[in-house]
Order: C-alpha cells, then sequence, then structure tokens
C-alpha cells in the first residue's frame, strides 16, 4: 500500500483571544488566514496550553467558594445567580464564545446566556473543582453541541488510549467528552488525568463506578455505595452526571415487552437492582439527596433515558415516553432547587418521528435542553451507524435538540478506537453545523461561503483549510493529481473528476464574462 503523500500546504492558523470585561476572561479562538488574505475566527475546544497532559486553572478565582473536607464547594449554582439577575464571568465567556464562534460581533449577551439560563433552557456545566474547564453553554438558542464518549473497559483499551482518545476528541472538537470507564483497576486516577487534562466538561455515569465498586455484585450495589461514589467524583470535578432517576417501577412490564428491552447499561443495572430487590429506583427515592450533592458542586445533572429504545420497533412506546414524562417532573425539582440539569434522548427512532421526539420532549420537560443520541434512523447498518445516527441528529438538532452524542462505526459492534473517535467527531460536526445553518444562527453560513468562493476560484489549498479535516481533503484531491501540479508554482483550475477540457466552474466563467458578473 503506497504510503500518504508529504503535505505539501500549510494552514494558516493561529490562536488568538477576544478579551472580556477582566483581564482573566480571554476566549481563545483559531484565526485562520486564506491566501486571498480573507480572514476567519474558528471555534476551539483545544484549551489556552500547548501541553496535553495539564491545562490552566482559568476559572479558579471565578467564583465564590468554601473549603470542604474535600477540595471545593460552591456557595451558588450557575442557576442560583441566574435566577437572582446576575451576570457571572461564565456567562460573559459563553457569550463572547457563542458570538464569535461564526464571527459576529457580540451576537449574543452576557444577559441573553444569564436569562437562558434563569429559564432553565439552557446549562453551563462547570464543576468548581474542575476549573480547567473552559465554560461553554448547552441550550437551543445557541450553537449545536456535540458530545465524545470515550472509556477503557476490562476487555479493551488502557490508560494511555484512553488519554489519546481525549486528545482526539479535542483535536476535533467535542465540545463535552463523557468517561464512560469500567471494569479497570485505578478509575480514579485515569479520570483525574481526564480532569487535568480537558478544557471541556467532563461527564461520567456514576453508577459504572459504583458497580465496579460493589465487584461487579448487583446485591451490594446499596445506595450509600452509589451515594459515595456520586460525591467523590463531584469532588474529583466531573461537571455533568447522568442518572437514570426517571426508570421506574411501573415502566419495566412495558420495557418487558420490547423486541430489545432495556439497552441502556446504567439503565440495566437500575432495573436488575430494582427487580433483584422488589423496590423502587434507588435514585429516584433518594433524589433529594442527588440534587444537595450537584448543588454543593455545581454538577449539572444529565436525566437518563435508561428506557431509550433500541431499535425501531421498540420507539415511541409507553416505556420511553413514560420515563420521560418522569423525567419532566425530575426536571422540576431540578430548577427548583437550584441544579442545572439537561435531558437524554433517543436511541433508534423512524425518520418520520424524529420531530415528535423533540416536541413530546418539550411539552413534558419544559424546554429543558436535549440531548441525543442519534437517533438512528435504520437498525441495518453496523459499521455505518455513524451515518445512520448522524441523519437522524442533524434533523432533530434543528427541530432544537441542544447537544448530540456521536456515534463511531464501532457503535453495536466493540469499544471504540481513536480512529472511530475521530471519524464520529467529523461525522457529527458536519451533522451539528447542518442544524445551525438550518437554525440561521448569526454568521453560520460564513465558513461556507468561505469555502465556495475558493472553489470558484480554485484556491485549492484554501479549501483544504476550510475543511473539517484538512489532511484528508488534501490526500484525497492529491491522490489523483499530476504529480507536477505542485511543482509548477500555481494550483491547478481543475480537479480529476472532469479534467481541464469539461471542469464546469471553468466554463462558468464564459458566463460571468458574457453578462458582466465580477
Amino acid at each position: 500500500m503506497p504510503k500518504p503523500s508529504p503535505k505539501k500546504f500549510c494552514v494558516n492558523k493561529v490562536r488568538t483571544y477576544i478579551e472580556g470585561s477582566s483581564q482573566d476572561i480571554k476566549v481563545p479562538f483559531e484565526k485562520l488566514t486564506l491566501s486571498n488574505d480573507e480572514t476567519l475566527l474558528l471555534y476551539t475546544v483545544k484549551g489556552q496550553s500547548d501541553d496535553p497532559r495539564q491545562m490552566p486553572k482559568i476559572r479558579e478565582n471565578w467564583q465564590s467558594k468554601e473549603a470542604s473536607a474535600n477540595r471545593f464547594k460552591v456557595k451558588k449554582t450557575q442557576l442560583d445567580y441566574a435566577k437572582e439577575g446576575k451576570v457571572t464571568k461564565e456567562m460573559e465567556y459563553v457569550a463572547i464564545r457563542e458570538s464569535y464562534k461564526y464571527g459576529n460581533e457580540m451576537a449574543f449577551t452576557p444577559d441573553d446566556v444569564k436569562n437562558a439560563i434563569s429559564r432553565g433552557v439552557a446549562v453551563i456545566p462547570a464543576n468548581i473543582n474542575h476549573p480547567e474547564a473552559e465554560p461553554m453553554i448547552i441550550g437551543t438558542d445557541f450553537s449545536v453541541k456535540v458530545n465524545a464518549n470515550i472509556g477503557a473497559s476490562s476487555l479493551s483499551s488502557n490508560f494511555d488510549e484512553e488519554i489519546s482518545k481525549l486528545h482526539k476528541s479535542l483535536e476535533f472538537g467535542a465540545d463535552t467528552v463523557m468517561d464512560l470507564s469500567t471494569g479497570i483497576k485505578d478509575l480514579t486516577s485515569l479520570r483525574e488525568a481526564i480532569l487535568r487534562a480537558s478544557p471541556v466538561p467532563i461527564g461520567t455515569v456514576p453508577v459504572y463506578e459504583a458497580l465496579d465498586r460493589a465487584h461487579g455484585d448487583i446485591n451490594a450495589l446499596t445506595w450509600d455505595l452509589f451515594k459515595q461514589t456520586v460525591i467523590d467524583q463531584a469532588r474529583q470535578g466531573v461537571d455533568y452526571f447522568t442518572i437514570h432517576a426517571g426508570l421506574v417501577s411501573s415502566l419495566l412490564p412495558h420495557a418487558a415487552r420490547r423486541i430489545l428491552g432495556i439497552v441502556s447499561r446504567g439503565g440495566s443495572i437500575m432495573a436488575n437492582c430494582m427487580v433483584r430487590r422488589d423496590e423502587e429506583n434507588m435514585a429516584y427515592t433518594h433524589f433529594d439527596e442527588l440534587l444537595e450533592i450537584c448543588h454543593d458542586y455545581d454538577v449539572a445533572l444529565s436525566l437518563g433515558d435508561g428506557l431509550r429504545p433500541g431499535c425501531l420497533q421498540d420507539a415511541c412506546d409507553k416505556a420511553q415516553y413514560g420515563e420521560l414524562e418522569t423525567i419532566g417532573k425530575l426536571a422540576s425539582r431540578c430548577y427548583d432547587a437550584g441544579v442545572q440539569c439537561f435531558i437524554e434522548g433517543p436511541g433508534h427512532v423512524p425518520l418520520d418521528r424524529v420531530e415528535e421526539n423533540q416536541r413530546v420532549q418539550e411539552k413534558f420537560c419544559h424546554h429543558a435542553p436535549f440531548y441525543t443520541l442519534g437517533p438512528l434512523v435504520t437498525d441495518i447498518a453496523p459499521g455505518y451507524d455513524h451515518i445512520t445516527s448522524a441523519i437522524g441528529g442533524s434533523l432533530i438538532a434543528s427541530y432544537g435538540t441542544a447537544m448530540l452524542c456521536y456515534v463511531t462505526p464501532s457503535e453495536h459492534l466493540a469499544l471504540p478506537t481513536p480512529d472511530d473517535v475521530k471519524t464520529g467527531l467529523i461525522t457529527y460536526k458536519l451533522a451539528a453545523h447542518a442544524a445551525d445553518l438550518a437554525k440561521n444562527l448569526p454568521g453560520a453560513i460564513l465558513r461556507d461561503n468561505a469555502m465556495a468562493r475558493a472553489r470558484a476560484e480554485f484556491r485549492w489549498h484554501d479549501q483544504f483549510a476550510l475543511s473539517l479535516d484538512p489532511d484528508h481533503a488534501y490526500e484525497v484531491w492529491k491522490s489523483q493529481m499530476p504529480d507536477e501540479c505542485e511543482t509548477r508554482g500555481h494550483q491547478p483550475s481543475y480537479c480529476s473528476m472532469c479534467g481541464p477540457r469539461f471542469c464546469p466552474i471553468r466554463l462558468n466563467r464564459f458566463l460571468q464574462e458574457k453578462y458582466g458578473v465580477k
């Protein structure tokens, strides 16, 4: 197999900062300069350090805090401040970040951010003990975000590979990362390394570690063990927890009638406890205690869909929508307690029922941010489920879903590799951007227009630079072009699809000359 040709183009991209009202608010962007001197600001999640092992603690002194037995607690959460009408530094940071993401000077004001949070329709996941995290916002009014799942298991991956997956996630634009590690010896140290190296919010599913602490024995998974796991992770700095508290016992008979039953790992653990002990869901029963913990550290709750459908035939049934209705009531309790929350969604859903899922969620959950896995719109594509899910993901995001959980080519088959992480993220960043365009976000089309102009003018290297994956775009182009294309001192005015004689873009120039278009 021939080796890829060495890269002969250079992306002129430098880190730059937009400053806020105080010196400690500096929002990083990447300034891209094209060959015609056109410039664009590009959103970045790579952080403010060239050392990928350690990020600066940019939020270390932003909030009033009090020492606890282990690290710090907050006096007030972002939601508390927003309800009081106070703009925090996190809110100002987010306003700058969202405004300049697509190159528009203050398209969003700090008050816009504050008002969205105060209504419970947006969240800023930012644990007081994760000061390295650069504030970001999840909400319908803002750009669609993408989460990347990483995590070791007892059968695959290791410490170094998971850190590599984190760096790959940041390189290709993950807005948040969930660490779903299970079954390894030192989960705490792995998560500590991930948190200290991550400028994006980190989420977990605490019941995974709780079951590990119980040595895999469901009978030993008690509320006290689960609660202590939640406390330990909050103290460590985890920004949001997926808790499957809406999976109540009355819904289990409906799940039993499905083809695939319960496909959520966290949901199945909770259901297993309930069935074996003939008890209600411990997270539902002790929900107020969970709220106290989350408020102490300003951890956002991602209310998990333990009954998400695992195939099209199971979609939109009593189990799924019954859990969603319960989750909506829990979301109201979160809001009253000053705890930020968002809502997890499906799963596998037929294309013609994707919008229905968004509207039902809005009805039951009072427009709290929706966070969906896809949805996957067909069941027959193992190895290609990043595509089946991106179809549903772009559609539901255009209807109002705030964050998409990426799906990789390994879905249903294996633990994702670093290359799978890259493929899943690029696929989902495209889906999210397509939704931003459909939502007519200010400036969302600027990069697309720059690409169109570069194509019209045969500025190939600018086209690569504007791509989500410049190296791949270059390799595809170069693989079928004559070698002399880059040795003659100029970029060719054709590609290998049509060649120089039949290139429609070249022919379009005759039209422009005829009708006096410049």
